[in-house]
């Protein structure tokens, strides 16, 4: 009798613990699932801002807005770096001017490593050239598909403004291009988060 009872109250333990431990393993994989969920979640919420940038004027207002949006950051390279000579503005014949003249031209990047499709949000931060976004923001924005993403451009400027360069790049741009701002010289970090905080973005 003893060995009965002994036999069905191992049984018994046994059936216990194994059912303990798939409860756990059910939990566990279960929030396994939802961790998953949360982080691609999180993925399709992300922002990128992506700057071009040659004298690190840009640069500054892109890691700024960056930091400000808990953003990922990516520098739009040209494949010929531009000199400090390419950028002499009173010299007709260089780079950046006979660039700024054609809208045709296109000058190549040094990779296409954006991952745009992994983001709903890309903020473009450029600098102002005659009145212009510089003709490495056109190729960029050609290069990837912007269609049903939102886009807000960003500028950097000591006078010029924002408005012609976004009306061109709506033009040869899918996406929802929001109207942007241009950042004139002794702008601060709390002039540029106010900024962004109204975009509700």
């Amino acid at each position: 009798m003893k060995k009965v009872f002994f036999g069905i109250f191992s049984a018994l333990l046994i059936f216990f613990v194994t059912a303990c431990g798939n409860s756990g393993e059910n939990e566990k994989s279960a929030n396994a699932e939802k961790v998953s969920a949360n982080a691609e979640n999180k993925t399709e919420s992300k922002i990128l801002v992506a700057y071009f940038s040659c004298t690190g004027t840009t640069k500054n207002l892109a890691e700024s807005a960056a930091e400000i949006l808990n953003a990922d950051l990516y520098e739009i390279k040209p494949k010929i770096p531009y000199t400090s000579e390419d950028l002499n503005y009173s010299d007709e014949t260089t780079r950046s001017t006979v660039e700024q003249k054609d809208e045709k031209i296109r000058p190549e990047l040094a990779d296409k490593n954006a991952n745009i499709e992994k983001y709903q949000m890309i903020v473009i931060a450029y600098p102002i050239w005659w009145n212009q976004e510089p003709r490495i923001i056109d190729t960029f924005v050609e290069s990837y598909n912007f269609d049903g993403k939102k886009i807000l451009p960003i500028s950097t400027s000591g006078g010029s403004d924002i408005t012609s360069s976004v009306d061109y790049l709506r033009k040869i741009a899918k996406g929802d291009w929001k109207d942007g701002k241009c950042f004139m010289r002794g702008y601060s970090k709390d002039d540029l988060k106010n900024w962004l905080d109204s975009q509700n973005l």
